[in-house]
């Protein structure tokens, strides 16, 4: 297994009251920016608030990024500023899980990041949330001419609702 772009370890057992200040190194974020397929990562914070109840630790704060990324129709390089709150419940691995067996979770599940032995990689679940945050559709103010000179309407002119549309202009006219 390959140590994460961004990997910060902490020890759970000296966390408590702990306030990690992360910040990406230009070899990060040039890793990251290949791993979410972007054209680059500028700056990468993060500001983190941790409290530790027995095994279990939650970390609240905040994430700002500025990122450049490709507009998903012209591919033009687009300026986007990331800016998140951040919560995550690192706990003990479960080890009396039977393969295949169902199991069930509730909503607070959810924040859970499992973690073996002392040690818990902030670092990553930093990495994880910005790529959460990437909007994969992203596009900009050149969109609309790409299209056009592609051949290709708005994503509206297509799909199940573009003969409604037209029936409706029918009616109008």
């Amino acid at each position: 297994m390959s140590t994460p772009e961004l990997s910060r370890l902490f020890d759970v057992r000296q966390v408590e009251g702990k306030q990690p200040h992360l910040e990406a190194t230009e070899l990060e974020r040039t890793a990251l920016a290949t791993r979410f397929g972007l054209v680059r990562i500028d700056s990468l914070v993060a500001d983190l608030d941790l409290a530790r109840h027995d095994r279990t630790v939650e970390a609240r704060g905040r994430l700002k990024a500025k990122i450049i990324q490709s507009c998903a129709v012209s591919a033009d390089d687009l300026p986007v500023s990331i800016d998140e709150e951040l919560f995550f419940r690192f706990v003990p691995a479960k080890t009396s899980r039977v393969p295949d067996e169902e199991v069930e979770i509730n909503a607070d599940d959810c924040d859970e990041i499992e973690y073996a032995g002392t040690h818990f990689d902030l670092g990553e679940a930093v990495a994880q949330s910005l790529g959460l945050a990437i909007d994969p559709y992203l596009t900009g103010p050149g969109a609309d001419a790409a299209r056009a000179a592609a051949g290709i309407g708005a994503p509206e002119d297509h799909g199940p609702f573009a003969t409604l549309k037209g029936l409706k202009r029918e009616n109008d006219g």
